[in-house]
């Protein structure tokens, strides 16, 4: 492996040679390509757009992170900005003149790249979706092909993003890619759109379980699965760039928070009147627009970090909070306020 990270390295002081004019570009590309945009962004805007699709992608970045996490605590990938100090391959003369950015210092493994098999795995649905939308209306077999080729270019400019900050390597980034699009084929076949409370319930703590007994196991047998987080703290360049959020356990809380969260908001009596309520676009992009305001506001909402358990527990509560802000409390509020005080005016 030493010489495919060498070349990686290169690969990346290359990047940053040629493409350091493009810093802002390439930061806000890895900005868009965070698990957390899944969650954050693209759920509420395909939800309000197609409920059964919006269902799809939050039920495809749940179990493709979750996957991630695990394949990451499995494959012990190395990152790029701690592996030239901690590889001894490089003397302190030849060390790689590399720039570290606020995005660079993850605490987790590196393989495979999350942003890249996460946000393709959600991607794809969307993907798949436009372009079958395109040929219904176009019957040309060229337009029904331009989200495939977006698709690819964009999945492409995330993986050159992480190479760039020196959060992955090349190789890492192809394998996130790869298996992301993969995941989105196979995933994407199941949506869960009619099943039962108890189903998210025993999937949400079947995830949990499954992820705790692999972190228990590989430790009872010698693997300190924390390695990463001592590496990240050491060589990040600054200090307050190591944010909690970007831990394996932060990462676990998301997925398993969401999931029970979803379950709930579907089986809620709120939910199910709402059903009946067709939505015009208007009150479509309304929808939009404020769940990714008030989700946005959430997000910035400090959690304690004085405990980590404290901190994941919040984390998992915020990240619960999601899907039921999204599928029943602001539709509510948007049906309470446009609809049926209109209704109420014409009586």
């Amino acid at each position: 492996m030493e010489s495919i990270h060498m070349h990686g390295i290169r690969v990346a002081e290359s990047l940053q040679q040629t493409l350091g004019g493009f810093e802002k570009s390439l930061l806000w590309m890895s900005w868009i390509g965070d698990p957390k945009a899944s969650f954050f962004i693209y759920f509420p805007v395909t939800y309000f757009l197609s409920r059964k699709i919006g269902i799809s992608v939050l039920w495809i970045t749940v179990l493709t992170e979750w996957l991630n996490l695990t394949f990451k605590w499995l494959l012990f990938g190395e990152r790029p900005f701690w592996w030239i100090h901690e590889s001894g391959v490089y003397s302190e003369q030849q060390m790689p003149k590399l720039k570290q950015f606020y995005s660079s210092c993850e605490t987790g493994p590196g393989s495979p790249s999350g942003h890249a098999m996460i946000t393709g795995a959600a991607w794809w649905v969307m993907m798949t979706t436009l372009s079958a939308f395109i040929y219904d209306r176009t019957r040309s077999s060229m337009a029904k092909n331009a989200p495939i080729v977006l698709y690819f270019v964009m999945l492409l400019a995330i993986g050159i993003s992480r190479i760039f900050i020196l959060a992955h390597f090349p190789h890492q980034v192809l394998a996130g890619i790869f298996t992301g699009a993969a995941l989105g084929f196979l995933l994407g076949r199941y949506i869960p759109e009619n099943i039962k409370l108890i189903h998210y319930v025993t999937t949400s703590v079947g995830l949990l379980l499954g992820a705790l007994g692999l972190y228990w196991g590989l430790h009872y047998i010698g693997v300190n699965v924390s390695w990463t987080i001592l590496l990240a703290t050491k060589w990040c360049a600054k200090p307050e760039w190591i944010r909690l959020d970007t831990a394996p356990f932060s990462s676990l809380s998301r997925d398993t928070g969401a999931l029970l969260g979803l379950g709930l908001a579907l089986s809620s009596p709120v939910y199910s009147r709402l059903q009946a309520w067709k939505m015009t676009w208007k009150l479509k992009m309304i929808c939009i627009v404020l769940s990714v305001l008030i989700i946005e506001i959430v997000d910035h909402v400090p959690l304690s970090k004085h405990s980590s358990m404290l901190f994941y527990l919040l984390f998992y509560l915020k990240n619960a909070l999601v899907p039921v802000l999204v599928t029943v409390i602001i539709p509510w509020i948007v049906h309470s306020i446009f609809v049926t005080q209109h209704s109420q005016k014409q009586q």
